[in-house]
């Protein structure tokens, strides 16, 4: 007897060994066993997922002479018929090749013949879409008031594509991708039955590839097992290189070229995949949708809630690596990557486009996209925050934990307590020094002025301090002066009963959270003129100020 492919030989017989449609199993169920059979089903789904095996075990269930629980008895004499394709009461048809008016009016011809030995006469036609509109009308007035004795059952898997018309005059079952998990215990049922071993991994490896189909599933694990001999065991390694596929390891290290900007590595990657013999588009087109998966774990909250089909291990992974970038970067690496598809179409040098890619990756100067320029913008901002921590003493937390630990552990108590005590107190002046603020954050007091002014509670020294014609603010690189152009204001302002320095300076480290020297400069002999520009005797660094008469 020749060699009957896995998927035919383990096609479900009953309702009962259908996997993975449990909802749409059980409806078609409770229809045969309460004797509610519709006159027209309208199956829907992709590929692979059992649309046209529940079409053919419907068929024998309504014809079964002895129905068990609502399956098939497959023992009695329509059930054999059914299942050899010789009785004349079940016909297929298939669409895609029989599509004209023509061949559905000859359909209806005969309709019009009661089923033979059988209760129904039940039509089976597949990929019904492909239909042409003609053939639709042909069918649209059979298929709404068709004999008691005649069952429809449409399938496809494009069901948009379908009128509506149509679609009304049927019962919709939508058909759901079979998970990853029942694939896989289905493959080892086969496996046990056939002799075949092989290793998990590698059947979870299959169950994937085969994007939720049942019938490409088993196809595949049909095509792996006959590459192994008896008695050996079909190794996940041994699956990627039969498939022509690659591990996830690559499109790791590939990810990790791009954002490293290696674009050599990125070369020798699609070399290594040519060399492979394996297809450099698809390894795009995988690689996409491994940065998809990235992406989906970067935004969820909890990475093993993502909806991405991949082991804990390389969720994992993919976080780890997803921490590294940006999600717009990867945004636009999935933009790049999914505009390839129309290129590589109708291209006769797909390994240039391919490549060009990744350079526009790598160099985002190269594109004037908006998402290739918001790159550009997010590559100069991390370097400004870099400089700006390293400007603002962002790691002086890091210094004064350091110190807190010395401190607190003993580390630096050594000697007598005299020298401890020393010690102790250069750490803390240490502390009190990393604490002054830096010069940016001078310059940004200077511009701030009147906020320092509206922070001092006394109301003399708010008043003093705030009016312009009275007080100049300048700044050096590790100090705010005051410009005094009232001799009186400037005596004021050392005089230890007045304490106004003390008080300008709490009134900046309240603003800023740092320490700040605030010291005074006399310039009341400066300015005899009536009237006269303040800018032009002070230094360049001096606020501007809209001062043009300084005696009073």
């Amino acid at each position: 007897m020749a060699y009957l492919a896995l998927y035919r030989k383990y096609r479900p017989l009953t309702f009962d060994d259908v996997k993975g449609q449990e909802v749409v199993v059980s409806a078609l169920k409770n229809e045969v066993k309460t004797g509610r059979v519709g006159h027209a089903y309208m199956l829907c789904g992709s590929r692979g997922i059992g649309k046209t095996t529940l079409a053919k075990i419907l068929a024998r269930a309504v014809n079964c002479e002895h129905p068990v629980d609502g399956n098939p008895c497959n023992e009695c004499a329509a059930c054999k018929q059914i299942n050899a394709g010789s009785s004349m009461n079940v016909v297929e048809i298939d669409a895609a090749s029989n599509n004209r008016v023509d061949d559905v009016r000859e359909l209806i011809d005969g309709v019009r013949y009661s089923p033979t030995n059988a209760k129904y006469k039940v039509y089976i036609i597949d990929e019904v879409h492909m239909l042409s509109p003609g053939a639709f009308n042909a069918l649209l007035k059979t298929l709404e008031e068709p004999p008691s004795y005649v069952i429809f059952i449409l399938a496809t898997t494009d069901v948009q594509k379908v009128p509506v018309t149509i679609l009304s005059r049927c019962q919709r079952y939508d058909l759901k991708r079979i998970p990853v998990p029942v694939i896989v215990e289905r493959l080892k049922e086969i496996g046990e039955r056939e002799n075949i071993k092989a290793e998990e991994k590698a059947l979870s490896y299959i169950a994937r590839a085969a994007d939720g189909g049942m019938r490409d599933a088993v196809s595949i694990f049909d095509k792996c097992s006959s590459f192994i001999s008896e008695g050996d065991v079909l190794t996940y390694d041994k699956t990627l290189e039969i498939l022509g596929n690659v591990d996830v390891s690559v499109f790791s290290g590939m990810f990790e070229s791009l954002r490293a900007r290696k674009i050599n590595e990125c070369i020798k990657v699609l070399d290594e995949i040519s060399d492979s013999g394996a297809s450099i588009v698809q390894f795009i087109t995988d690689f996409t949708w491994y940065l998809r998966n990235m992406l989906l774990v970067q935004l969820s909250e909890n990475p093993a809630d993502a909806p991405v089909d991949m082991t804990s291990e390389n969720i994992a992974l993919l976080k780890q690596q997803a921490d590294e970038i940006g999600n717009k970067t990867l945004m636009r690496y999935i933009e790049v990557l999914s505009g390839l598809k129309n290129e590589l179409r109708n291209s006769t040098d797909k390994r240039v486009i391919i490549e060009l890619a990744l350079i526009k990756l790598i160099e985002p100067t190269s594109e004037s996209t908006d998402a290739a320029v918001l790159q550009r913008l997010e590559q100069l901002e991390s370097e400004l925050n870099q400089q700006e921590r390293v400007l603002n003493g962002m790691n002086v937390d890091a210094i004064l934990s350091k110190v807190n630990q010395a401190v607190s552990s003993g580390a630096v108590v050594q000697g007598n307590e005299a020298d401890a005590a020393q010690r102790k107190e250069a750490l803390e002046n240490k502390k009190k020094e990393l604490l002054d603020a830096m010069p940016e954050d001078i310059k940004e007091i200077a511009s701030r002025w009147n906020e320092v002014c509206s922070l001092i509670k006394d109301d003399m020294s708010r008043t003093t301090f705030s009016d312009r014609e009275k007080v100049g603010v300048s700044y050096s690189d590790n100090e705010i002066r005051l410009l005094f152009y009232r001799h009186m204001d400037y005596t004021q302002f050392y005089a230890p009963y007045f304490e106004f320095q003390k008080t300008i300076e709490e009134a900046i480290e309240k603003l800023i959270g740092k320490h700040v020297k605030v010291t005074g400069v006399d310039r009341s002999g400066e300015g005899k003129a009536k009237e006269i520009d303040i800018r032009s005797i002070l230094p360049e660094n001096v606020l501007s100020l809209p001062i043009v008469e300084v005696n009073k």
